[in-house]
């Protein structure tokens, strides 16, 4: 198989693995697409994806195959040009980017202007007629190489860089005249073979492939391993290499470097958004290093700017500019991100792929795009992402509440967050850790701030613009984002930060509003999000394409009606213990389970059995008309007893018993393993009074609510843990007991359902015989999987992350559900229970049913519904209708 790709020239498209993502990568695909429909796309050749991981897997070393096939292609590229790599004259300069088949903006190294060196940027000035140009690019060249390839400190660079524009009165770098930039280069490379004992690599082809392995490397840096794992990308994917011929944006006044969007990656509207730099390089965008300039003339305008727009500055390059948007947006069906350079008035396209974009403005550009006739309803649905929907689903600043304005920046990444100001990743993280919410504030971010970014509730920057690093990795994270706000200044040694005229602590609370920019003093008061519009569009498509229902687990009145708000079908798992430890009856949980004999404990419950009844029927009329399942108690009786002194002695007084006989009696409770001790069934096995009053409790609000007219009430009682089906047999006997004898003291029979949870790999194996028992299973994945893997989810987090790293689990097994080992338990059990009971009801109700991946994995097992928390309700909405669609595929 071949392991270049050319694009550009003469290059023959044929090969249909060359527009393959998962062998070309994003970049490399799109720009053979962009090339192969007349775009002007500068040439170059892509090295596949396949070929970096074989070069890591070598243990860093190229083929023979591989330079053979380079050789070759970058020979297409001087054909194509006209020029030649390393001519002293007229040198082919190309650039050297990775490009992994999802975007991983920032994640991977870039190389520009390689090919110069001490005899080449001599050839580039005369032929250039720029010599500032070539001196210029030239120390970019050293500076990118020496941090990317060199693995040099790049703030060595950053602070010649600042000291040599200090001492000649300079504030920015388009001050620098051609002398400047060739006395800096001296000053790079002297810094390069300081630090390195040895010079900067003058052979241009060594300077190619060293960039080629840095950016083979990179695929394993620490921070892409970062963002792999929490974008869920394999680490079996690698990335692909993009050798291209350089294009100059930094060429004068008559040049300039953009990046840009088809609509408004923020809010999704159908309008051009982009900002761009005269006589600059993409980096310059990107990076933050200048605050860049609008494209378009009314967005200047909307903000107040004076430099002027793209669209009035060079209004025939714009034209062309948007007649490319036009064409790739028809072309991709989506909207697209695009870098472009202008180089003497001419217009080039360096790259095209599927913009990030925020949940709100996915859902705008889903629905019109659909009414638009672009794409169908089917590929709307498909297009969002569900785990995106959990940014609209959260509260954003109420905006009656007063705010004390410090200052303002570009809003970046909607959304608001208060936090307490931390001005570094690692202290973010650590913070974030001790449960503190903190907001990040850089002067700008860069790749290897991403563990901070995502543990911080909202990210500010002094630099950088709407496409900077902190805006694009903010918006996919679903993080509030202020950039470019020039009124922060920070002082990182006194651990400061003042925000125009007033000064903070580290550790001071600040609030961000991402979708003004304003940073404010203090935290501001939130409110809650109306989903509507789009959203409701959007979840109605979702609903007719589904096909599993969608349910909650909730255990309030407020969880439910936020829940049924959200859209949920019914509840999923009801967990009653979590009734117990309310302050006004703890102490009647307590006197239970301390009582010597069954009369002390029926006593007790006969005291709990009013609030049980009255918790059920406030759940039964929110969620009238629904299916309510409802889990008897569940947890080992120690974790309801009191742990400090002043609660025993608390106790003591409200039961008059003494302290010293308490504490024995909490001893006599403790278990070494309480997962896997005295609970769940086994509680209602021993001690059947506490199942007895919780089932009266369910039948007589049952009963209740269904004589205040409406839907009638259809509880379905979970029995949790079982393991055999004489436990269930013993305990759904129980059940049907004491409905009958409810049902006749209230003269009404009603419908119900006695199931069980299936949360042991016994119960799995054993779910024929269970299901002769039972009318439903719903799937506790969350005990299932530290049953089946022998894991406690409560201490996994000291180990989890490096088993993931290491590809020993491709996700934690505790998001997302095991599939290979957990998942064939869920599929086992699901067909030997309808084997038994064909019309077995079967769902999922742990954490995993909030899960896309995990989703799809019930819909392929044929699962009834999926349970989630309240305001992963729509996730799981979405998730299902997707998985329904691709099944169908």
């Amino acid at each position: 198989m071949k392991t270049v790709y050319n694009f550009g020239g003469d290059a023959d498209y044929s090969d249909p693995r060359q527009k393959d993502k998962t062998v070309t990568g994003g970049k490399g695909a799109n720009l053979a697409e962009m090339a192969g429909i007349g775009l002007p796309v500068p040439p170059g050749f892509t090295i596949t994806t396949e070929e970096s991981l074989s070069y890591l897997t070598r243990g860093e070393a190229f083929s023979d195959k591989l330079r053979a096939d380079v050789a070759a292609s970058l020979a297409h590229v001087e054909r194509a040009v006209g020029k030649r790599f390393g001519d002293p004259e007229d040198p082919l300069l190309v650039s050297v980017r990775s490009g992994a088949r999802v975007s991983m903006p920032g994640m991977m190294d870039t190389v520009l202007n390689l090919g110069l060196n001490d005899v080449t940027v001599e050839g580039l000035a005369a032929n250039s007629g720029h010599s500032r140009f070539a001196w210029d690019s030239y120390r970019r060249f050293i500076q990118m190489y020496s941090d990317v390839v060199l693995e040099l400190d790049h703030g060595l660079f950053e602070e010649a860089l600042e000291i040599a524009k200090e001492d000649r009165g300079y504030f920015t770098d388009v001050e620098m005249e051609a002398d400047d930039w060739q006395k800096l280069v001296g000053q790079f490379k002297t810094i390069v073979e300081q630090e390195r004992g040895e010079p900067f690599p003058q052979d241009v082809h060594e300077q190619l492939w060293g960039a080629i392995a840095a950016v083979f490397e990179s695929w394993e840096s620490d921070r892409a391993k970062v963002y792999r794992r929490l974008n869920s990308i394999p680490a079996g994917w690698g990335t692909a290499v993009n050798v291209q011929a350089m294009v100059f944006g930094n060429m004068g006044e008559t040049s300039a470097t953009g990046v840009a969007f088809t609509r408004d990656p923020s809010t999704g509207e159908r309008t051009y958004y982009g900002e761009w730099l005269v006589n600059a390089q993409g980096e310059d965008v990107v990076a933050g290093i200048r605050t860049p300039q609008y494209l378009t003339k009314a967005r200047r305008e909307a903000a107040g700017a004076d430099l002027p727009s793209m669209e009035e500055a060079m209004p025939e390059a714009y034209g062309e500019l948007a007649r490319v948007f036009d064409l790739l947006e028809t072309h991709y069906r989506d909207m697209q991100d695009i870098e472009f350079t202008v180089q003497q008035g001419k217009l080039w396209m360096l790259q095209t792929r599927s913009g990030k974009r925020t949940a709100k403005a996915a859902l705008k550009m889903a629905v019109d795009m659909a009414d638009e006739g672009l794409i169908d309803q089917e590929t709307a649905i498909l297009r969002v992402d569900p785990m995106a929907l959990d940014q609209l689903l959260h509260p954003t600043l109420d905006p009656d509440a007063e705010r004390d304005v410090l200052g303002k920046g570009l809003p970046a990444s909607p959304g608001a967050a208060s936090g307490k100001i931390v001005l570094d990743a690692d202290t973010a993280e650590l913070w974030s850790n001790r449960d503190e919410s903190v907001i990040l504030v850089r002067v700008e971010t860069s790749p290897e701030d991403i563990h901070g970014m995502h543990a911080a509730k909202g990210i500010l920057t002094a630099r950088g613009g709407m496409t900077s690093h902190a805006a694009v990795v903010a918006r996919g994270m679903g993080r509030p984002c202020v950039s470019g706000a020039s009124a922060v200044s920070i002082k990182l040694d006194e651990r400061t930060l003042r925000i125009g005229d007033r000064e903070f602590k580290e550790g001071d609370i600040i609030t961000l509003d991402g979708a003004t920019g304003e940073i404010m003093a203090g935290q501001v008061p939130t409110i809650e999000p109306e989903l509507a519009g789009d959203f409701g569009v959007l979840m109605d498509w979702a609903d007719k394409h589904r096909r599993m229902g969608v349910r909650t687990n909730a255990e309030t009145p407020d969880d439910c009606r936020t829940a049924r708000g959200f859209g949920a079908e019914g509840i999923g798992l009801c967990r009653t213990e979590h009734m117990f430890f309310d302050a006004g009856r703890i102490s009647a949980v307590r006197a239970m389970i301390l009582a010597d004999d069954e009369s002390g404990r029926r006593a007790a419950l006969h005291r709990l059995l009013p609030e049980q009844r009255g918790d059920f029927a406030e759940i039964f009329r929110t969620m009238t008309g629904l299916p309510c399942t409802i889990r008897l108690l569940d947890p080992p009786l120690h974790e309801f007893m009191p742990t400090r002194d002043e609660e025993f002695e608390e106790l003591s007084e409200s039961l008059s018993v003494g302290v010293d006989h308490l504490k024995r009696r909490a001893a006599e409770l403790h278990e070494f393993n309480p997962m896997l001790g005295h609970r769940g069934c086994r509680l209602g096995i021993t001690f059947p009074e506490i199942y007895e009053m919780q089932a009266r409790a369910i039948f007589e609000a049952a009963c209740e609510v269904t004589a205040e007219g409406g839907d009638p009430v259809v509880p379905e009682v979970m029995i949790p843990l079982v393991a055999t089906r004489r436990e269930l047999e013993i305990l759904r006997e129980l059940v049907d007991r004491v409905a009958e004898e409810v049902f006749t003291e209230q003269g009404r029979t009603l419908d119900y359902l006695v199931g069980t949870m299936i949360e042991l790999p016994r119960a799995a194996l054993m779910a024929g015989e269970i299901a002769q028992e039972a009318r439903f299973f719903s799937f506790g994945t969350n005990d299932l999987t530290q049953t089946a893997l022998g894991v406690s989810r409560d201490d996994a987090g000291r180990f989890l992350a490096p088993y993931v790293d290491k590809g020993i689990y491709a996700k934690d097994p505790f998001v997302s559900l095991d599939i290979d080992g957990v998942g064939q338990l869920v599929e086992l059990a699901a067909e030997r229970g309808r084997a038994t009971t064909p019309d077995i009801k079967l769902g999922i109700c742990g954490e995993h049913g909030g899960d896309p991946e995990s989703i799809a994995f019930c819909e392929k097992v044929g699962l009834d519904y999926v349970s989630a928390s309240p305001y992963r309700v729509p996730i799981a909405r979405l998730a299902a209708a997707q998985a329904a669609l691709r099944s169908a595929e």
